[in-house]
């Protein structure tokens, strides 16, 4: 529980609201407010097209959510339908973020997201004003008069009290602020009405505290924490913490990795059926995970490949899909190395018939690149790692498709297309 000791920082999380659909809308001249607009990804992985977002007067005309397809918009000629422009949100969220910057130091601003930020105030607020709330209203007045933005802000006494008055209370407020401090806690997080609307809190982790005869955040709250771990473990004595509005964090302590590892993974653009064209896409994300390794002037001596079927597919032994590592002889950073062993790890546990539609690859047991190791199975490996050399310098310094491999070409790959997107869905900087 909170004592007198408990930290009492000034935090601020601050949410653009309904970002992208805001920007598609100031970008046209159009009021955020008042257009019904839909930004909908086209990216072929998506089926019949995904909402990323939608307007404030889209959601309240016609009830859309991000979790509705193209088939499910009305047929409604006022409904602006608009495709991702991902370099200008992340434009957009850069710009936002100086003006936080201008109010707090470099180390006490932490980008959350694309649309949230989170800021610690505690120690430069007072040169803004005699008043948090003030500050906090002037900071909303320079995004609004800058950016053309409506920015929702949450305050605490540290980071997890500044989120849940963000996502419980902000929204929800005329003035877009909402407010949680150590001395609130049981009038503001206690009285949260379901489990699930607190930050941390998925799904699943409310069934096991269902299981628990926890239903509420008071519930949480009252229960008995050693129990609460025994059957949770960790997370049991996390969520405990959270009910009481407690987080020790400290922003920009960096936590150190015990066994990190470099990966990709795709969700395929269709249903793969045939084994070259699946082998043609993992060879591509393994040439993409050894230019990361040499970038970061590392090399790995373990693989690990992830297949997942398509929906509803499984193979003879009732499994979705397939995950398998494998130690390397040798630690290297070679892209022929790695794709070998990924292709043998692929050709040993597919059974030959299930189609597949996601594929992951990492690189493990990473190491300070120091060279490649010869040996008398791989001839002319010198060259070969001069050449990989060249090509990574080449897409440095004119882009990804400046060279590629003829693999890339074949009927299947990825890699071309997918070189033209940012996180997934289109960069696109015009409106057309």
């Amino acid at each position: 529980m909170i004592t007198q000791d408990e930290a009492a920082g000034v935090y601020a999380f601050i949410d653009n609201k309904s970002f992208y659909a805001t920007v598609e809308c100031t970008e046209r001249g159009l009021d955020p407010l008042t257009t019904p607009l839909v930004v909908m990804s086209e990216a072929e992985n998506t089926g019949s097209g995904l909402v990323l977002a939608s307007s404030p007067m889209a959601k309240k005309l016609y009830h859309i959510t991000n979790v509705n397809r193209r088939r499910d918009l009305p047929d409604d000629p006022n409904l602006l339908v608009v495709p991702p422009r991902m370099n200008l949100y992340i434009q957009k969220n850069t710009a936002v973020n100086k003006i936080f910057n201008e109010y707090v130091a470099d180390e006490d601003l932490m980008p959350y997201s694309i649309d949230e930020s989170l800021l610690n105030l505690t120690h430069s607020w007072k040169l803004f004003g005699n008043n948090i709330l003030d500050v906090i209203r002037q900071i909303q007045r320079e995004v609004k008069e800058r950016e053309q933005l409506v920015v929702t802000v949450g305050l605490g006494n540290n980071p997890l009290q500044a989120k849940l008055a963000l996502d419980v209370y902000a929204k929800h407020n005329r003035e877009l602020i909402g407010v949680i401090t150590n001395n609130t806690v049981k009038q503001k997080i206690w009285t949260i009405p379901q489990l699930t609307d607190v930050w941390g809190i998925n799904k699943r982790n409310a069934a096991r505290l269902n299981k628990l005869h926890i239903f509420s955040v008071d519930d949480l709250a009252h229960a008995d924490p050693f129990y609460i771990k025994s059957q949770m473990g960790i997370m049991g004595t996390q969520l405990y913490a959270t009910a009481w509005g407690i987080d020790r964090t400290k922003m920009m302590q960096q936590v150190p990795v015990n066994d990190r590892s470099i990966g990709n993974s795709q969700v395929l653009p269709r249903d793969y059926h045939y084994q070259n064209e699946i082998e043609v896409v993992i060879k591509e994300i393994g040439a993409q995970v050894a230019a990361r390794l040499r970038a970061q002037h590392k090399q790995c001596q373990g693989v690990h490949l992830f297949i997942g079927y398509s929906m509803g597919v499984v193979d003879d032994a009732g499994q979705s899909g397939f995950a398998h590592s494998m130690k390397l002889p040798i630690s290297t950073a070679e892209t022929n190395r790695i794709n070998e062993q990924l292709i043998w790890l692929f050709e040993k546990y597919w059974d030959g018939q299930a189609t597949v539609r996601h594929i992951g690859v990492a690189c493990t047991r990473l190491s300070a690149r120091f060279g490649e190791q010869m040996d008398i199975f791989h001839s002319n490996l010198e060259a070969r790692v001069k050449l990989e050399g060249t090509m990574d310098a080449i897409r440095h310094r004119f882009g990804k498709t400046a060279i590629v491999r003829a693999a890339s070409l074949k009927h299947g790959a990825t890699y071309i297309a997918r070189s033209q997107l940012v996180g997934g869905h289109s960069g696109g900087q015009s409106l057309e």
